[in-house]
């Protein structure tokens, strides 16, 4: 009997913020400081109206169609995606990280983003950066992961069953 395969589909498409870059991370900075007069007339309120110019360039830079990336969770693994045809820059299957941990970045606090820390055995194997709330996306592959797995040990079990009951 043909080894069944389950066909790759995608539980979600995320892009990243201008987080992601160091200038978008300067932005986030600046709009950071909370010197002033309560919550609304601070200086990083002042900054971030000041920086919508370098906001909107940098914004507009990740869109453009050989720059723009997105990151996408499947049912298999974990994907970059670069350009307008979403050509696979990297990858990581769902069975080769343990842990995955948010790193949240001096800038990218204010973008309310972090990077997603792929872990196995305690050492970064893949980084997604700039997710904007990072801990929903986080959530959803650590549960695909749990699901893709349990999925192949069934398979593997009906398999070897099969094969015990052909003897």
């Amino acid at each position: 009997m043909p080894e069944r395969t389950i066909r790759e589909t995608t539980l979600t498409t995320r892009w990243p913020t201008i987080a992601a870059t160091s200038a978008g991370r300067l932005v986030g900075r600046l709009a950071g400081i909370e010197i002033g007069w309560g919550r609304v007339f601070t200086v990083g309120t002042l900054l971030a109206v000041a920086t919508v110019p370098i906001s909107l360039v940098v914004f507009a830079w990740q869109l453009m169609p050989f720059v723009a990336r997105r990151y996408r969770l499947t049912n298999r693994r974990v994907l970059i995606q670069k350009g307008l045809s979403a050509v696979d820059e990297a990858a990581i299957g769902l069975d080769e990280f343990d842990a995955i941990d948010v790193a949240i970045l001096p800038g990218q606090e204010w973008f309310h983003a972090g990077d997603l820390v792929f872990r196995r055995g305690g050492e970064e194997v893949f980084r997604l950066p700039g997710v904007s709330r990072p801990e929903p996306l986080r959530e959803a592959c650590l549960k695909a992961r749990t699901a893709m797995i349990s999925v192949r040990d069934v398979l593997e079990k009906q398999a070897a069953a099969r094969e015990t009951a052909r003897t």
